[in-house]
């Protein structure tokens, strides 16, 4: 099973959290969920090291069981960051791993990098960033916020899609998913889940976390099914 170490939100604008985690025990299935955000994931299998980025998950996968012995630090990005040579709208429901330039280090456009640890992750998003590799699209965050509306309201939708590679409606309906999912797992009831995620009523509840979690209100209240979901963290709805 994997075992989340820590995780901590990160003072830089492109970065939403970083966290770490490694596997050990019976292996079990392994889940991974609807994500709207890109990520960066440094994978340590034997002391070899990978870089992978991996797009918007716009639906649950079954990813089957989950490695033994491996070791994970994660960078997950913003709403609206994505790296230039990599943007997230061709990695929707993909991931690239990054060649490798030698033992420690991998190549990413025409230069060679360090792979980061979880002490140096921002420094490494910050070198990322003055190096221009990485940006973020601002309209994407005021338009989750509501502050965007009106006439340009296309536009506005296509940029968004074009630096996320998801549609506003799809981002909402994932982070709403992941909200309903976590109150679940913390013991709230399904009515209350419903009313607090802003569900319609319980088929809509159902269906919407079958498609974006996997499973179903009660298996996840229940925490009856042996799938092990990946990564979740606090979150609130957007707007």
């Amino acid at each position: 099973m994997i075992i989340i170490d820590e995780d901590r939100p990160s003072d830089s604008p492109f970065v939403e959290r970083i966290w770490r985690a490694h596997s050990e025990g019976a292996s079990r299935p392994f889940l991974s969920i609807a994500e709207s955000r890109s990520e960066l994931v440094v994978t340590r299998q034997h002391g070899k090291l990978t870089l992978t980025v991996r797009g918007p998950e716009t639906k649950a996968m079954p990813l089957g069981n989950c490695p033994a012995d491996y070791e994970w630090l994660g960078i997950l990005l913003k709403p609206g960051a994505f790296l230039i040579p990599l943007p997230a709208r061709v990695l929707v429901d993909a991931a690239v791993t990054l060649p490798h330039a030698t033992s420690q280090s991998f190549w990413l456009g025409d230069s060679v990098w360090q792979f980061p640890d979880y002490d140096n992750a921002d420094t490494f998003v910050a070198r990322l960033v003055r190096d221009g590799l990485l940006r973020r699209e601002p309209i994407v965050g005021e338009t989750l916020q509501g502050h965007l509306k009106g006439p340009s309201l296309r536009s506005i939708q296509r940029r968004f899609r074009h630096s996320t590679g998801v549609t506003p409606s799809t981002a909402r309906q994932i982070e709403r998913a992941r909200f309903a999912t976590l109150l679940l797992r913390q013991g709230v009831s399904i009515l209350d889940t419903l009313h607090q995620a802003g569900y319609f009523d319980q088929p809509h509840l159902n269906r919407s976390l079958k498609y974006f979690i996997g499973q179903t209100p009660a298996q996840i209240l229940q925490q009856s099914q042996p799938e092990q979901l990946s990564y979740l963290y606090k979150t609130t709805l957007f707007s």
